[in-house]
């Protein structure tokens, strides 16, 4: 069942497209668009002049690790086998020069600083994402919920103090402040009785709520974790632009009901708060039609971050145990159409009303990233309006980031901090639920060898 269904009267398509401004026939799949221009074909090689030799080389050996699935696959336990022979030392010494630097920012406010004002100097901005999340099972009590809080609210800081970019962004994960077993609760009673999104409004302002379905013991731990999440968004109004991440189908309707309540209450005069939508996932576009008419119907702003999602192994082997229906796509066309179709939408929405929706374009496609920037020039939007930004992860598809960049368009890249020990989990499940984005990424090493021939061949030269 799907968001604003447990939240309001669902509403005709048609109706909902004219609530939202916009027409029936602007939200059709559009024609693949033409190049925008020869700069966008991201086949220059010269967006890597701005990396030094190391930083060439240990990329190339990356990626060509990366290629290899049994290694992706199998990342875990190599790390964990690694760790064991090597001890912590001799596992940190390796890790920290290669795989921890190309992906990871640093561990203290220093090192980061250092890694950010490298890309501010390429014209790239931060999204700090703090390495936390849970699981079912993994839930670790109140106390270690309030120490994430806190490492939540230094990322707010550390975002905002420094003067790296404009418009500063981070990411947040609701697991790491709600147990994941309440969300799955919470998630099984939406689709039987709605929650008002009222009722999460006052909890957050201290109300004691008592909320149908839940027991005392679960009753106060969603209070707790609404308030601390109250405390994060107080904290980042007007300063940070928070956005949140989805996980799995199996709590995602609670964690998109506190993010909607979260909107609710902190996004009346800007959009401070942003959900993730999954376009892997076969109802993606019409939960954003649901976002898109609930925030107008709600009067609130609406942030959103749009990607292909990364879990869709586990999705599909969990729907085949419990005897559902498969929730994504059954092929990479259907979730490539799913996602331009979803862009398409948005782009419509912020033509129309600029200063109430905001989208990151969230993805290492470069076709998507044409036909974004292909929309935005024929439908008036600016490259650097605020409006629309880009988004890669720190280490990669920078061919795509800088070549942005250097075109005048908002670019962000997904930045994890943290030690090795608490990066390290953190980066094993990004690798594999990017293991298709890495063993892919053929073009980019191919534009770094280039690169690196030219530098070898100029030294040459001398």
């Amino acid at each position: 069942m799907m968001m604003c269904s447990r939240l309001c009267p669902s509403l005709p398509r048609l109706l909902l497209l004219r609530l939202m401004g916009t027409g029936t026939s602007k939200t059709v799949a559009v024609k693949q668009p033409d190049l925008l221009s020869a700069s966008l074909a991201f086949e220059d090689p010269s967006a890597f002049r701005v990396k030094s030799l190391g930083e060439l080389l240990r990329a190339l050996g990356i990626f060509r690790l990366c290629s290899f699935p049994v290694l992706v696959n199998n990342s875990g336990k190599l790390m964990s086998v690694a760790r064991t022979l090597l001890g912590r030392r001799g596992f940190s010494l390796l890790l920290r020069p290669t795989v921890y630097a190309q992906f990871v920012a640093g561990e203290n406010e220093s090192e980061i600083s250092q890694s950010m004002e490298k890309l501010s100097m390429l014209g790239l901005r931060p999204m700090l994402a703090v390495p936390i999340e849970e699981d079912l099972g993994e839930s670790t009590g109140e106390k270690r919920y309030d120490d994430n809080m806190e490492a939540m609210l230094e990322c707010v800081q550390i975002s905002h103090s420094k003067a790296w970019s404009k418009d500063p962004m981070m990411q947040l994960k609701i697991t790491a402040l709600i147990s994941p077993e309440l969300c799955v609760k919470l998630t099984t009673l939406m689709a039987e009785q709605p929650y008002d999104l009222n009722l999460l409004v006052r909890a957050m302002d201290g109300e004691s709520i008592n909320f149908p379905g839940l027991d005392d013991r679960e009753v106060a731990h969603f209070l707790c974790s609404l308030q601390r999440l109250n405390k994060i968004a107080e904290a980042s109004v007007n300063k940070v632009r928070v956005l949140v991440d989805a996980e799995y189908t199996y709590m995602n309707p609670a964690l998109s009901l506190v993010t909607m309540a979260m909107m609710k209450k902190f996004n009346k005069d800007g959009t401070w708060i942003w959900n993730t939508y999954q376009c892997y996932l076969k109802e993606s576009r019409s939960l954003l039609l649901e976002a898109l008419h609930l925030s107008n119907n709600e009067g609130f702003c609406l942030g959103v971050k749009l990607v292909r999602g990364a879990y869709m192994d586990k999705e599909r082997k969990l729907a085949e145990k419990e005897g559902r229906q498969d929730p994504v796509h059954q092929c990479w066309e259907d979730t490539n159409d799913s996602y331009n179709s979803s862009l398409d939408v948005m782009l419509e929405a912020i033509s129309q009303k600029p200063e109430r929706y905001r989208i990151i374009v969230a993805t290492h496609n470069e076709e998507s990233v044409r036909r974004a920037a292909k929309r935005m020039e024929e439908l008036g939007i600016d490259n650097d309006g605020g409006s629309v930004c880009f988004g890669q992860l720190l280490g990669m598809c920078d061919h795509v980031s800088l070549t942005l960049a250097k075109e005048g368009y908002a670019v962000y890249k997904s930045v994890p901090y943290g030690s090795v020990d608490d990066t390290l989990p953190y980066l094993v499940r990004r690798a594999q639920e990017n293991r298709t984005v890495l063993q892919g990424i053929r073009k980019e090493r191919d534009l770094l060898r280039q690169e690196l021939y030219r530098r070898l061949s100029l030294r040459r030269g001398s």
